[in-house]
């Protein structure tokens, strides 16, 4: 098959043609959902992560909260600061950022750790698994052209292979990362749990073309049905209807295995949007979470712009909580990141605005505005002041369990 004879939605035609083969080669004619979520999101050469294509921000398909201003990162940094104290200020304490992006959040976190607590920054190795090698080269120029850090600093990327179990003393924290995490896709069908599976068919207009279609089938692996009855979820108990469909994140549960293996002492940060379990597959709920973003709009159909827009889903945080408990993790706190980020500061941050004089120069009324528009922003609850913040721990004495971490005081 030709990439000519392929229909592609205004798509990649390269990634097209690769995930076709992919299809093509494999024993049905077919792959999972995941699978080709896998290959649209992560393809090392043509994925949407792997491209140029992508481009995060006010210019691109989506933004996240580093991109309205540096106070979501020194808000952070700040809560990196209380975890650094309540173990007792170890060096290193080794900070890992997973999914950094284009590198926003490591810079605005490194420059407002050395203006406020260099100290700390003395005592930090600031670790990067990035996944995609485009974002990997963006976010290594961002912080390379900060000539001020590099003296002070020791930041590395590396993947999880390169990480020796039981290594790291500090916090592996990740922003809006689990949500891009390829999940299967079911359908009940008849009293069945079915997979979704993706195939290729002749377009009905246009014989000679071919175009990604679905089909059901049994499931690709017994841990599908495993995890609802994990979860406690009844799907087959008659109170959902006929074609519910919804998703499985098993690429959730094995990631915060490696970081539970990984980590010796200290927690685990996870901020994201989703739900608990009884919210995520309520039967009221029957299309699933699945949402694709392309130039901030958004749809929900994964096989337009196929390489050139996002795919996500929801967050099962019940499941994030039941694997760390499986994993060796004690859960410390869950919070919205609205009240997570005014423990840590957000209201004083805006409270100060009141204040500012605009006579100095610089000052104006415009940026003024703006910036108490962003910090609004990082704290509603329409928005991204609802995504959750789950905070889970590894290897703490007794006292140091008792402790508070600040951005939980509320």
């Amino acid at each position: 098959m030709t990439a000519q004879q392929l229909s592609p939605n205004g798509s990649n035609s390269a990634l097209c043609q690769l995930i076709a083969q992919q299809i093509t080669n494999s024993p049905d004619q077919r792959i999972t959902f995941a699978d080709y979520m896998e290959l649209a999101l992560y393809h090392p050469q043509q994925g949407y992560y792997s491209t140029k294509a992508v481009t995060i921000g006010a210019q691109g398909d989506f933004f996240t909260s580093p991109h309205l201003g540096a106070d979501f990162g020194e808000l952070l940094a700040e809560q990196f600061v209380d975890m650094w104290r309540s173990l007792g200020q170890p060096s290193p304490f080794t900070l890992v950022e997973m999914g950094a992006g284009q590198g926003l959040l490591a810079t605005d976190i490194l420059q407002y750790l050395q203006q406020q607590y260099p100290d700390f920054l003395q005592a930090i190795e600031y670790v990067v698994v990035e996944k995609s090698p485009t974002l990997r080269l963006q976010q290594q120029q961002r912080l390379r052209s900060q000539s001020h850090l590099e003296a002070s600093l020791s930041v590395r990327w590396c993947t999880w292979e390169e990480i020796a179990p039981d290594s790291i003393v500090g916090c592996c924290f990740s922003n809006e990362l689990v949500d891009a995490f390829p999940v299967h896709q079911v359908v009940l069908t008849e009293g069945e749990l079915q997979e979704v599976y993706v195939t290729l068919t002749s377009s009905p207009s246009t014989p000679d073309t071919m175009q990604f279609a679905e089909v059901l089938g049994e499931l690709s692996t017994p841990q599908l049905r495993e995890y609802f009855d994990w979860l406690g979820i009844p799907l087959l108990s008659g109170n959902y209807p006929e074609g519910y469909r919804t998703e499985v994140n098993l690429a959730a549960l094995s990631w915060l295995q490696t970081v539970a293996d990984r980590l010796q002492q200290g927690y685990l940060l996870t901020i994201d949007y989703g739900y608990p379990a009884t919210r995520y597959y309520n039967p009221a709920r029957s299309e699933g979470t699945l949402q694709c973003y392309y130039q901030h709009s958004y749809h929900n159909n994964p096989y337009f712009y196929v390489g050139y827009q996002d795919i996500t889903a929801h967050v099962d945080f019940t499941a994030l909580e039941r694997q760390g408990d499986r994993c060796g993790l004690q859960q410390v706190g869950l919070i919205q990141q609205g009240l997570f980020l005014m423990a840590l500061g957000l209201g004083d941050r805006i409270a100060a605005l009141s204040h500012t004089d605009l006579s100095q120069p610089g000052e104006s009324l415009q940026a003024l505005l703006a910036r108490r528009e962003a910090l609004h922003a990082l704290a509603s609850p329409m928005g991204l002041g609802n995504f959750n913040v789950l905070i889970q721990s590894k290897g703490l004495g007794i006292s140091e369990q008792q402790k508070t971490l600040k951005g939980l005081s509320l």
